[in-house]
């Protein structure tokens, strides 16, 4: 897997200014992969996301700094969207978001969020199909589509 990094590198104090902006820790493997690549793009980007559901192509996971595709910026588009608790962290080209989990129970787990199926209320999770336990399960699950 190859993994392109586009928005440049980042440092522990960036995400420390962003979860105090925010009002919430990240997740440690999350966390890490911003560190580590702050975003950017997989090559091969196929994922699966279930049986019904089929499949999906990463378009690119989501940064922080002044970038095009700033994870600051799509946190407030999708606010009273996505379920408590869930953060997007990328997308596919459809419009579909890519999201980690915040919350306790399920830190650090990888979700799909299909707009298309997009619901009154979000915390009701029928629109929302787990992927992985972190970041690092999930792009290890990419493949050549």
């Amino acid at each position: 897997m190859k993994l392109s990094n586009p928005n440049g590198t980042i440092k522990e104090d960036d995400i420390q200014k962003f979860e105090s902006i925010n009002g919430f820790a990240l997740p440690k493997a999350y966390r890490l992969f911003l560190l580590e690549n702050n975003g950017g793009e997989t090559e091969p980007s196929t994922f699966f996301i279930s049986e019904n559901e089929g499949i999906s192509v990463l378009n690119s996971f989501f940064g922080l700094g002044d970038i095009y595709e700033n994870l600051q910026d799509f946190i407030e588009i999708y606010d009273e969207r996505l379920p408590d608790g869930f953060i997007p962290i990328g997308n596919d080209p459809a419009g579909n978001v890519i999201c980690v989990s915040i919350n306790e129970s399920s830190s650090d787990n990888i979700y799909f969020w299909d707009h298309e199926q997009e619901i009154e209320n979000p915390n009701e999770m029928s629109n929302v199909f787990f992927l992985a336990n972190d970041i690092e399960a999930f792009i290890n699950n990419f493949y050549e589509g």
